[in-house]
């Protein structure tokens, strides 16, 4: 005799719940000197200056709920502004605690959204387009980084380097994942390839559930998106607004740096900052710690002293400004998540 729904659910809510506290401490344990650190930090600091990352990080998430707004009315489907918001800073905690390069993010928002009446495949098509201006709208952000490293003297062959490989990599990769959709069976063959690959990964972990993920049902999804690309492709002058949110996304988060160095009271390159924060970005994608714990931090600090920053003010600059802003991204993803735990709306992940 099988189990009842609400029993199933309940059981799902409980591990999924247990999950998320001990990732949660398992983040917090990783941080814990850093955490002290900070603490003390904060006596040698201006707190009042500190504080404004507060509405830099709310205009942050601000843009993000605008953007998927304006990509889902792109794609004939309206969302809500506050559902929006609220999704945003979910995401940002599953991100965070689940270091998967966001497939796990994806794969949340899916579930997620579909309450809101949102298809699979729009959802997943909203990230992708995210993912692609996301790093679009960063390139300006690059360039103008080296410009002004270049106007202070702080450019040498490592900066160019770096940079030049940044500038590289985000346009290679557009360039590839616009092959890959392009084309129908293209885009079918690799995200059937990706499927199987992410039930084998799931299968070593949960041997009685060999194909989590249905291959022909997938496969709808994978023609539904493609479809959806092509609507999007004939529009695509409406992508104004969602590139400018992406562009408002990525000043506040360089910006939300910046303010850290305010707080110590010293003012550095912009450019050395952007540079930091694009190269300690891209690393954390392949961490395998919860939100790239350690590899960022060390790969932001290298760079910040490479552009002319000492390490003293660079690494506990770094530090703080991780701290802080996880305490702020997290705090309210973890009480939305759980809300959302406690509603059954994750049911299905």
């Amino acid at each position: 005799m099988s189990e009842s729904n609400p029993l199933k659910q309940s059981r799902v809510k409980l591990f999924l719940t247990i999950a998320t506290i001990i990732a949660l401490a398992g983040l917090i344990y990783g941080l814990r000197k850093d955490i002290g650190g900070v603490i003390d930090n904060l006596r040698k600091v201006n707190t009042l200056a500190l504080l404004l990352m507060i509405p830099i990080m709310a205009l942050s998430n601000d843009a993000d709920a605008r953007f998927f707004r304006n990509v889902f009315a792109t794609l004939g489907q309206k969302v809500r502004y506050w559902p929006m918001f609220r999704m945003n800073l979910e995401l940002n905690f599953v991100n965070h605690i689940l270091p998967s390069g966001g497939i796990s993010g994806i794969s949340y928002f899916n579930v997620r959204m579909r309450g809101e009446g949102v298809s699979g495949a729009k959802s997943t098509l909203a990230q992708v387009v995210k993912l692609f201006l996301l790093y679009a709208s960063f390139q300006p952000l690059l360039v103008l980084g080296v410009f002004l490293l270049a106007v202070r003297g702080h450019v040498n062959g490592l900066i160019l380097v770096v940079a030049s490989s940044l500038i590289t990599l985000l346009i290679v990769g557009t360039f590839i994942g616009l092959y890959i959709i392009e084309s129908r069976q293209r885009i079918n063959s690799f995200l059937t390839f990706m499927t199987k690959a992410i039930n084998r990964l799931i299968h070593f972990f949960r041997p009685h559930k060999p194909e989590t993920i249905g291959i022909k049902n997938a496969q709808k999804t994978f023609n539904e998106l493609h479809e959806n690309y092509e609507h999007i492709k004939n529009n695509w002058r409406e992508l104004k607004k969602p590139f400018f949110y992406m562009m408002v996304t990525n000043a506040s988060e360089v910006a939300a740096i910046y303010v850290v160095y305010i707080a110590f009271g010293r003012l550095v390159n912009v450019g050395a900052v952007i540079l930091a924060y694009a190269v300690a970005n891209f690393a954390g994608l392949i961490s395998v710690l919860p939100a790239g714990i350690g590899i960022y931090e060390g790969l932001m600090t290298a760079v910040l002293v490479a552009t002319g920053i000492p390490a003293e003010l660079s690494i506990p600059v770094t530090i703080m400004y991780r701290v802080v802003n996880m305490a702020l991204q997290l705090t309210p993803g973890y009480y939305f998540y759980q809300q959302a735990v406690k509603q059954g709306l994750t049911s299905k992940i």
